[in-house]
């Protein structure tokens, strides 16, 4: 850079070509999907109870499309032992169409007290593991994910995590997971 040099825009030619070529470039790798796919993508985010703009980024990332959600208990509100979970989210749990509910509970709380509240609240959960927790190395919070996965062949690339705190949002990384939602985006969607 010289003195006084602004970092305007260059002079040199063929600058308009190159302009061009970048613009025509970058059209061609975005999609163009039929509008069959995309009422059909439209109506699988309405089943998953995700806006459009979370499940596309979903798979735009992942490839693939959402086979389950892992959940954990931060996310649902259970945070005490002998308490339902409240009645939104217990909700919009049940309406999810075509995907798997998992569940990792935080300590103190046990999968048992989990079981309790999801039968209260008359709730199908497929699969409920204790939580990883900060005294786990990644290996091993990586090895808990995938052994709640395996009981319903789930590959991790489609399972999105649920959470509210930054340690459940590393189980994405750790588990290689499709994706992750705070709890307000997916119960707020």
């Amino acid at each position: 850079m010289t003195l006084g040099h602004n970092n305007g825009p260059t002079m040199a030619a063929g600058t308009g070509f190159r302009k061009h070529c970048w613009t025509k470039a970058r059209a061609e790798l975005l999609p163009k999907l039929p509008i069959e796919v995309i009422r059909r993508r439209v109506k699988r985010a309405g089943e998953l109870g995700l806006d459009c703009k979370s499940y596309a980024s979903i798979r735009a990332a992942s490839g693939h499309d959402v086979v389950a959600f892992l959940f954990s208990s931060n996310a649902l509100r259970l945070l005490k032992a002998n308490r339902g979970l409240p009645a939104g989210r217990s909700e919009k749990l049940a309406a999810l169409q075509r995907c798997g509910r998992l569940v990792a509970v935080q300590s103190p709380l046990t999968p048992q007290d989990m079981r309790r509240a999801a039968a209260k609240a008359d709730l199908p959960l497929d699969t409920i593991i204790t939580a990883p927790g900060l005294h786990h190395t990644w290996g091993e919070t990586r090895t808990i994910l995938l052994t709640a996965l395996a009981p319903q062949n789930l590959p991790a690339d489609r399972v999105v995590a649920i959470g509210d705190t930054a340690l459940e949002r590393d189980w994405c990384a750790a588990g290689r997971l499709a994706g992750y939602l705070t709890a307000e985006t997916f119960f707020s969607a």
